[in-house]
């Protein structure tokens, strides 16, 4: 069997601009977990030329870990490890370079101190501290700055850009299903309906978001930790369980000791969004079951959707669906999605929704 054959943006290549920002996605999608409340971001360096051309890259980048050097610093170093950096060089990026000293010095400093001719970056930054300043002073210093946004950018952007316009974080709501549309049985049994592979997917999904939440009812029927286990941890998401009623039993999995800090509260969905992105959250998972995942929906708190689908037929009308957000007597009250990735795990697909058909749309 022959290997996998290289990615663009895992070996030395040639690349027009587009191809450079869609491999500037891709890196900057390996930061995720790492780098929020920041935005992920990812670089690559292109050698001086025709802009309708494809170019040598010269170095690759991304944000890596949040306090850490940007992506940009990284490209540039990357290129030097190579060798000399000609000036004139371009650079892509999947944001616009910031101006300000936070927790590291101006990426548009670096950048022109390094001698770049041409950015290319995929979004305007929403964060009031730098929002086209970076442009300006790349503009200013007589280096030719252009947007170029793209879907890619768009979606990679879209959790920073939310919780800064919005006081939410992203919401990615997760379930398995049979292929008739059901997530449990009547009486409730839901174990198992996805395979091994597609559970070993959600762990990954745990070890990178900031909270993981789910109902009362769930979390008595399946007893579940909700933890990432058997993959590489990004971050410790805490727990949230909406218990209005005090059901949550004291010997459950989720108390155990040793697990990451569970929150119990019996508030509306909203403030506890609220509450969790004031302290820095940015991506959350919600793994519940018809009724808490029907109130998201409904109040609009949705945005990007994971639905693991199982070669099952349950065949019983009175299996239960994903969400249960109230009765719908046409069609055309249906919410819209927008199909964003479609993978094989076994013979389990994932499929990966936006909700909202602008992608950097919050809300």
């Amino acid at each position: 069997m022959l290997p996998p054959r290289p990615s663009p943006w895992e070996t030395d290549a040639t690349l027009t601009e587009a191809q450079a920002m869609a491999a500037a996605v891709r890196l900057a999608e390996r930061a995720t977990g790492r780098v929020e409340p920041n935005p992920r971001v990812g670089c690559v360096l292109l050698a001086a030329g025709p802009v309708e051309r494809p170019r040598p890259v010269l170095g690759r980048g991304f944000h890596r870990r949040f306090g850490g050097p940007h992506a940009e610093v990284q490209a540039l170093a990357d290129a030097r490890r190579r060798g000399p950096l000609a000036p004139g060089f371009t650079a892509v990026v999947t944001l616009e370079p910031c101006r300000h000293t936070g927790k590291t010095p101006p990426c548009t400093e670096a950048l022109l101190a390094a001698g770049v001719g041409r950015v290319v970056a995929g979004e305007v930054d929403p964060d009031p501290r730098v929002s086209g300043g970076g442009f300006g002073r790349l503009r200013a210093a007589g280096v030719e700055a252009v947007a170029a946004p793209t879907p890619g950018t768009a979606w990679l952007l879209a959790p920073f850009a939310k919780r800064l316009a919005t006081g939410l974080p992203w919401v990615i709501a997760k379930w398995a299903q049979t292929l008739d549309g059901c997530v449990a049985t009547a009486g409730g049994d839901s174990k198992w309906i996805s395979n091994e592979a597609s559970r070993r997917r959600v762990h990954r999904l745990r070890a990178r978001v900031d909270a993981v939440l789910t109902g009362a009812g769930t979390a008595v029927a399946d007893d579940p930790r909700l933890t990432a286990r058997g993959v590489r941890v990004h971050r410790r998401a805490r727990r949230v369980v909406f218990d209005r009623s005090g059901r949550l039993p004291a010997g459950a999995a989720l108390r155990e000791r040793g697990g990451p800090p569970l929150e119990v509260t019996a508030d509306p969905p909203e403030a506890v969004l609220r509450r969790l992105a004031a302290d820095g959250c940015t991506r959350v998972l919600l793994e519940a079951g018809p009724g808490l995942a029907g109130a998201f929906f409904a109040a609009g708190l949705v945005d990007e959707i994971h639905a693991y689908v199982a070669p099952l037929l349950l065949g019983d009308p009175a299996g239960l669906g994903p969400a249960a957000a109230g009765s719908m007597e046409r069609m055309a009250g249906a919410r819209p999605l927008r199909l964003v990735s479609a993978s094989r795990l076994g013979d389990d697909l994932c499929l990966v929704y936006a909700v909202n058909r602008d992608p950097a749309s919050p809300g």
